[in-house]
């Protein structure tokens, strides 16, 4: 039989709610996904007109796979043990300094699109490469929505609205469209692996 309930993300398939031991299978969901962000965001893939981390793919990735509850759980894990500064944000930096730097809007942004993503999912927009595109589309502008921001109140009056477009966005978008794709194949081909699986 296949699966057919859209109230379910994948994380609930792994790991069904209550019974004994589901509270360390959602332990053991949060630490995995806290190692799969910190591992996205040291990669680093030479691209044009800037490197591209695999950082948001992993976030909107984790949010669709765990839906809005346990996708925040685990981001607010991430940036939690970032702020109390393990090196698991991009680069070198962390701690409470680093997420007030220019990042720190994106990486709050992190947060509120897993939540989205993981809400939409959770409504079966992960079933389809389609409903993918939209709900990765939306989480990404959830991301850019609250780092432009963040961005323009460090830089815009020193350099301008027209620099904080361009490096706070635009030179991302080609990177984004690229792990949007791929996300947007692997969460629909996941489902229907499970539900081979299962049938």
């Amino acid at each position: 039989m296949a699966l057919t309930m859209t109230d379910k993300v994948l994380a609930d398939v792994v790991a069904p709610r209550g019974g004994a031991g589901w509270l360390a299978r959602q332990a053991v969901l949060v630490a995995a996904g806290i190692a799969l962000l910190t591992i996205a965001a040291k990669i680093r893939v030479p691209m044009w007109p800037v490197p591209v981390t695999m950082q948001t793919f992993a976030v909107l990735t984790l949010g669709a796979l765990y839906g809005p509850r346990l996708g925040l759980v685990t981001l607010l894990g991430y940036l939690g043990l970032g702020i109390a500064g393990l090196a698991v944000f991009t680069g070198d930096g962390s701690g409470l300094a680093y997420v007030a730097g220019p990042t720190g809007g994106y990486l709050v942004g992190f947060a509120l699109a897993a939540a989205a993503v993981g809400a939409l999912a959770r409504a079966g927009w992960d079933r389809s490469v389609a409903g993918m595109i939209g709900a990765l589309l939306i989480g990404n502008a959830v991301i850019y929505a609250v780092g432009v921001p963040w961005m323009a109140y460090l830089f815009a009056a020193e350099r301008g609205m027209g620099w904080v477009m361009q490096w706070g966005m635009v030179n991302f978008l080609p990177g984004d469209a690229l792990k949007l794709v791929l996300a947007a194949l692997l969460v629909p081909g996941l489902w229907r692996l499970m539900g081979n699986a299962r049938g």
